[in-house]
Parts: structure tokens; C-alpha cells; sequence
């Protein structure tokens, strides 16, 4: 593949991962609307690895915490303030592992990932979902720290695990669920942010899987450029949309969200 297209695919993946406009839709309308051929599970996995490297980095003084709080849950324990919110974290990704084993088991991701009108209409729906949500709680209580709760994780995880269905937005739907729970515009996205570090890693998992089945080659040097690319654009991406999340909150991306959804809808009709 060549470094442009290696690059537009990376950059694409690394910018639309954490905003609120659904990566897997942008890449799928990428492939449909080009000539670009699949990327494969080898660049897949590259991107999303430059993604969950991004955001570990820009939330280090969090990420480093879980990481603790994943070593000592794993001895068994949940004894301290790390270990729990490793839990939680833990807690909120397994309704998206259950229900992504289900679509794949019966065959419905790759009917959804070829449907351009879905992708028009989730776009559309799930655009104005965050816009309720952001605007239902426009009052929320600042907490000085995110509180964590089992409870809580496991419920913006059910709605989190819609986000296989194209054009929701991972994001998008774990940033409503929280608005929804009474959480900060600043502490939902940073919800979000964390809540995508297992499940890019479970992903990511199940890739190398199927990729080591299928016997795929890889190319160091291919993975290195795909990997940096998709870094630098996720990297900005959380950059620019927390530097003006308290200007201009979410509106940019939901009125993005409701003309592409109108767009892909007229598309299909016409």
C-alpha cells in the first residue's frame, strides 16, 4: 500500500477515533467512496494502536494509576483507589465484548458494515441523542474528581457497546451515557478517553488473533509509519476538542454528524 494511503488511513482513524463522529463509519465511507482497497487487519491493528498509545500518553497521570490498579486486580484484589477504577473499567467493557461476539458469531458486522444508509441514519440519531443528553444535564455538578462506580460503568458500557453498530461513535454514545449519569461535560469526555483503553485493547487483541490464523504478513517499517501517523492525529484530535470543549462543547460535531447522516441518506435514495 502506498505511504498516501497508509497515511489517509491512519490520519482518518487517529482524528475521528475520540471525536464524536464514529471512526469505523469514516473508514468504511472511505472504502465505499474511493479506490482504496481494505487495509487489512495488520494496518487495523496499527492504527489502533497508535490510538491507544495517544491517549494513554495525553492522560498519563490517569493512565499510569490504572495501570497500577490493573496489577493489583489482577492478584485478586481491590483494595485500593487504582485497583477500583481498573475494575470499573473492566466492568464497563464487557457488554461491548458479549454483544461484539454475538454480531460476529452471526454474521450482522459485516451486513451492518456495508450499509450506507445505516450509517446515515445512526449518524443522524445518535447526533441528536448527544445533543439531548448534553443539553439535559447543561447544569452538572463539576466534581473535582471523577466518581467511579460499578454500577455506573456497567451502564455507560451497555451503551457503549452500541458503538459496534456503524456511525454511532464510541465516544459519541459513552460521552451521552455519562451526560446522561449527571457527569461534567470535561469528566464524560475523559470517561470516554479511558473507557476506549480496554476495549482498542480487546479489539486490537482479536485482531492479532485472527491475523496470526490467517497467516498475514507484516512489514516493520509499514506498521512504524501507519502507527505514528494514526499517534499524531489522535494525539490532536483530544487536543482540539478539550481545548474547546467549555467554548463550544459538542455542537460542531453534531451538526458534522447530522449533515453527513442527511448526506449519506439522500445518497442511497437518489
Amino acid at each position: 500500500m502506498l505511504l498516501f494511503n497508509l497515511a489517509l488511513i491512519a490520519i482518518i482513524q487517529g482524528l475521528t477515533e475520540f471525536l464524536p463522529v464514529s471512526s469505523s463509519a469514516h473508514l468504511i465511507l472511505l472504502h465505499h467512496f474511493s479506490e482504496l482497497p481494505d487495509q487489512g487487519q495488520t494496518i487495523d491493528i496499527a492504527v489502533h494502536f497508535g490510538t491507544l498509545l495517544a491517549v494513554i500518553t495525553y492522560f498519563w497521570n490517569d493512565t499510569k494509576h490504572i495501570w497500577f490498579g490493573l496489577a493489583k486486580l489482577l492478584t485478586g484484589k481491590v483494595s485500593t483507589k487504582d485497583s477500583f477504577i481498573a475494575l470499573c473499567l473492566v466492568v464497563a467493557t464487557i457488554p461491548a465484548i458479549v454483544f461484539g461476539l454475538a454480531i460476529k458469531l452471526l454474521g450482522y458486522d459485516i451486513l451492518m458494515r456495508d450499509n450506507i444508509f445505516l450509517i446515515g441514519i445512526t449518524s443522524i440519531g445518535f447526533g441528536v441523542f448527544l445533543w439531548w443528553s448534553d443539553n439535559r444535564n447543561k447544569q452538572s455538578q463539576e466534581f473535582r474528581d471523577i466518581t467511579w462506580s460499578l454500577k455506573n460503568s456497567f451502564k455507560i458500557g451497555c451503551w457503549q457497546a452500541l458503538a459496534l453498530i456503524p456511525g454511532t461513535s464510541r465516544s459519541g454514545i459513552t460521552i451521552s451515557a455519562a451526560r446522561i449519569l449527571g457527569y461534567s461535560r470535561e469528566h464524560s469526555v475523559k470517561i470516554a478517553m479511558l473507557l476506549s483503553i480496554p476495549v482498542i485493547i480487546a479489539a486490537s487483541a482479536l485482531s492479532i488473533i485472527e491475523n496470526y490464523v490467517n497467516g498475514s504478513k507484516f512489514e516493520v517499517k509499514v506498521i512504524f509509519i501507519t502507527l505514528m501517523f494514526s499517534y499524531a492525529a489522535a494525539y490532536l484530535a483530544i487536543s482540539v476538542m478539550l481545548r474547546f470543549l467549555k467554548s463550544l462543547g459538542f455542537l460542531p460535531y453534531i451538526i458534522y454528524r447530522i449533515l453527513l447522516g442527511i448526506g449519506l441518506i439522500l445518497w442511497t435514495i437518489i
